[in-house]
């Protein structure tokens, strides 16, 4: 009852029941009350959140006022898309989630056929939970470390992942290893963006300014960002995309992973939206590729 009272509390009318959903979330500090002083753990509840978008049915929910009241109205989104389903996706973070947000926006405007339906943190007050708090995400921590005591197991996290019906995993910039338990609970099913062209400059302690900054000592004439599904260790899974870009004989490491960045953006929203549409295909040598979406008999 109280999780009802907390989410009515965004609008003035009760929220719709949604008796075949459960919500499984986290409340953040502001939410706290007497009935939750004591835990801050993690509860479920049967509703339908009230918020802009529903993340957990597929569905959409636009708050309207109509002078008087608050209504909610429900939308389909299962596929206009040649009956393609749309897709479930949750999102990794450690830091400010540049390539989370991008990703998002991408989801809100159309342009990737699915939904962030949750968002995993190693670093519970890092940019990118932060951002998914404010726009209502549910956050969730992983890994439990001496810094984030309130982390959840491996086992929990797949479960939690399983209630949310997630269909893909995207990293985006998380820097902790990927435990076995959820490699194999998704297999082909998880990707990872690099900001240089693996092989090269790749493996644990390579990430953010320290790949731009090896790019640069190594006398590489070009780097890039790179796609590629996960597996057990640090930057080994196959290669879905990459994306040339130049080292300019004076560059700074700042300017060179702005460069870079740009085309992460750009590049992580094309690959999630060929994900999502079912064009991502795999050769018999086990190398995946992407099928054109103009032309079926073109892959790249």
């Amino acid at each position: 009852m109280e999780a009802q009272r907390l989410l009515s509390g965004f609008c003035s009318t009760p929220p719709i029941q949604n008796t075949k959903t459960q919500v499984f979330v986290k409340f953040p500090l502001s939410f706290s009350s007497a009935s939750f002083a004591q835990s801050q753990k993690w509860v479920s509840f049967k509703a339908c959140p009230s918020i802009s978008q529903s993340v957990l049915s597929g569905k959409v929910f636009q708050c309207r006022n109509s002078g008087e009241r608050i209504e909610f109205l429900a939308s389909d989104k299962e596929d206009l898309r040649s009956g393609i389903r749309r897709k479930k996706l949750a999102v990794f973070v450690s830091g400010g989630g540049s390539n989370f947000r991008s990703i998002h926006e991408a989801c809100l405007r159309g342009s990737i056929h699915g939904d962030i339906v949750v968002v995993v943190t190693s670093k519970q007050g890092c940019g990118g939970a932060d951002y998914a708090r404010d726009k209502g995400l549910p956050v969730i921590l992983f890994p439990k470390t001496k810094l984030e005591a309130d982390g959840i197991s491996p086992a929990d996290l797949v479960a939690t992942l399983r209630r949310f019906e997630v269909d893909f995993v995207l990293l985006a910039g998380y820097l902790k290893l990927i435990p076995a338990e959820l490699i194999q609970a998704y297999p082909r099913s998880i990707l990872n963006i690099h900001p240089s062209l693996l092989p090269a400059f790749g493996g644990k302690g390579n990430y953010g300014m320290k790949v731009h900054k090896a790019v640069i000592a190594s006398g590489a004439r070009y780097t890039g960002p790179t796609i590629h599904f996960v597996d057990e260790h640090y930057d080994t899974g196959r290669i879905l995309a990459q994306r040339v870009v130049p080292v300019l004989a004076k560059d700074t490491a700042e300017e060179l992973a702005a460069r870079v960045l740009r085309e992460e953006h750009r590049i992580y929203v094309e690959v999630i939206t060929a994900l999502c549409e079912d064009r991502v295909i795999w050769r018999e040598d086990g190398v995946p590729i992407i099928r054109s979406k103009e032309n079926p008999n073109e892959y790249s």
